[in-house]
């Protein structure tokens, strides 16, 4: 009878405590979903069926759109890549740094080393990062050597695994590197890159013209790969070259890789792609299929991907317990340096959805982006008009799975990511090639600022004019109305509220004073 008791309570202790265990991973996986950044370039505001788009079909972020929580007024925090991505990761301000602009593919890195990004924060609490895309944050010091391992990149910011390419497809060097080594680098063929000058004997798109198959229109003439002619010059590194027409295939697999083999715990996946940014080189299977030419081609084609991408979710068995972020790191341009019928084909198809401006201008349509947060059985179905950015993830997901952080310029805003309020910013800076604008409330004042008030050569007017811009953006969206002196007390105190914000002293700052 003793031995049946203490046999009892053995099986009771082992079987209480497996229990206990159970329940204890059950919760810590409750508390700490999978996080995925789904970031595409240059994708515009009405580019995606779900905002309005009706000449191009976009099933699957709809799908995210539909069954999430669709953000009328979310913005990346710049009209250009590099200062968005810089913004998203730090959930800082990108203009206090001088560095975060449009960089080379021979760019330092631009984050700090103590700095606080969206992966160290989650590593702490236990995640295990990655990236699979696009970087464009700079690599190295400076003075990158392609042919050995390049410290300084994402593997230094809290990603553990990263597979990459350097800046943009259409700067060089174009290949792949994994956690800082070049993807299929023959030793005896060593990568040289330079920016300024060319290496002698290697061709370009002005000395050979007859070796492209894509026509550049501008800024886009010197080293031809895959018959593209990119930015910059490149010598060597034969056998690491991407394929462009595989790119998307090609990222999509090593993400698909990523959850496969990360989902047994908590994972951070930064997916960054390649589309619609220029050169526009859509699969085969995918030419032709939007009627709208290249860039409407390969916008399908990530709608695809995005959709592969979700059924893997769903076959591995993370989809219910996966936060999902979607958007865009700028806005649209149709013609960015090739002539690849952008223009030509767009059709009744309206990138910006109506919006003023584009990539590069501090109208709206330049940094007023889709955006979408998607939680499966958790964010209810809904559309949110609260004023976010992309920088106040930070502070957010640390908030989720508890970890503090300290931020100046992100806010922690994760009940309304999760659709629990609708309560968003007061106030955002918003930038364009380190000229800044400030959003507050429904009202957005424009300084003034030299220079021309249009991008000839891309047809985006970036916001520019001699005298103050003010605009109700509730009663005109598209900011065709200037109330800058129709209401001067308005325009007064926003001049205030943004000086100081920007740190500076308005007393003192005679360049913003009204005449």
């Amino acid at each position: 009878m003793k031995n049946l008791i203490l046999l009892s309570i053995v099986f009771f202790g082992l079987y209480g405590c497996s229990s206990i265990k159970q329940q204890d991973e059950t919760d810590h996986t409750q508390q700490h979903p999978n996080i995925v950044f789904i970031y595409l370039d240059d994708l515009g505001y009405g580019d995606v069926g779900a905002y309005g788009a009706q000449a191009l079909e976009t099933p699957n972020i709809d799908n995210l759109a539909h069954n999430g929580l669709r953000f009328t007024d979310g913005y990346s925090s710049s009209a250009t890549c590099t200062p968005s991505r810089y913004a998203l990761l730090t959930g800082a301000y990108p203009w206090r740094n001088k560095n975060a602009k449009i960089l080379p593919g021979t760019a330092p890195l631009i984050i700090g080393a103590n700095q606080m990004t969206v992966p160290k924060m989650l590593k702490k609490a236990g995640y295990q990062t990655g990236i699979v895309g696009k970087w464009h944050l700079g690599l190295g010091d400076g003075n990158v050597n392609w042919n050995k391992k390049i410290t300084f990149g994402p593997n230094e910011v809290g990603f553990d695994y990263s597979y990459i390419m350097a800046a943009t497809q259409d700067r060089v060097p174009t290949v792949y590197i994994e956690n800082g080594n070049v993807v299929g680098l023959d030793p005896n063929d060593p990568i040289e890159i330079n920016y300024k000058q060319n290496f002698e004997g290697e061709p370009t798109a002005i000395s050979h013209p007859e070796l492209t198959t894509m026509k550049w229109h501008h800024g886009h003439n010197n080293s031809i790969v895959n018959g593209i002619p990119r930015i910059g010059f490149m010598k060597g590194g034969t056998s690491a070259k991407w394929s462009d027409i595989d790119m998307a295939d090609h990222f999509l697999e090593k993400a698909q890789t990523y959850v496969k083999e990360h989902k047994e715990k908590p994972f951070f996946l930064y997916y960054a792609m390649q589309q619609p940014h220029v050169p526009r080189t859509p699969n085969p299977r995918f030419v032709g299929k939007s009627g709208l030419g290249p860039r409407g081609d390969v916008i399908v084609e990530a709608d695809w991907m995005i959709g592969e991408f979700m059924k893997t979710l769903e076959e591995e068995g993370v989809l219910d317990n996966t936060l999902i972020v979607f958007s865009s790191d700028n806005g649209p341009v149709l013609n960015d340096g090739y002539y690849d019928d952008a223009e030509e084909k767009l059709g009744i198809h309206t990138p910006t959805a109506g919006l003023r401006g584009g990539k590069y201008s501090l109208f709206e349509a330049g940094t007023r982006v889709p955006f979408i947060t998607y939680w499966k059985g958790k964010i209810t179905p809904n559309v949110s008009n609260a004023l976010v950015c992309q920088m106040d993830l930070l502070p957010s997901l640390a908030e989720l799975v508890g970890v503090e952080v300290g931020t100046n310029d992100a806010q922690n805003l994760m009940s309304t990511f999760l659709g629990k309020s609708n309560v968003g910013r007061d106030e955002l800076i918003l930038e364009a090639t380190s000229r800044t604008t400030f959003r507050q409330g429904d009202w957005i004042l424009i300084p003034p600022y030299k220079g021309p008030a249009s991008l000839k050569k891309v047809n985006i007017e970036i916001g520019n004019a001699a005298d103050f811009q003010l605009y109700n953006l509730k009663e005109d969206v598209k900011q065709q109305r200037n109330l800058a002196e129709e209401n001067k007390e308005k325009l007064q105190q926003m001049l205030h509220d943004f000086v100081v914000l920007r740190g500076g002293d308005y007393s003192k700052t005679e360049t913003y004073k009204l005449r």
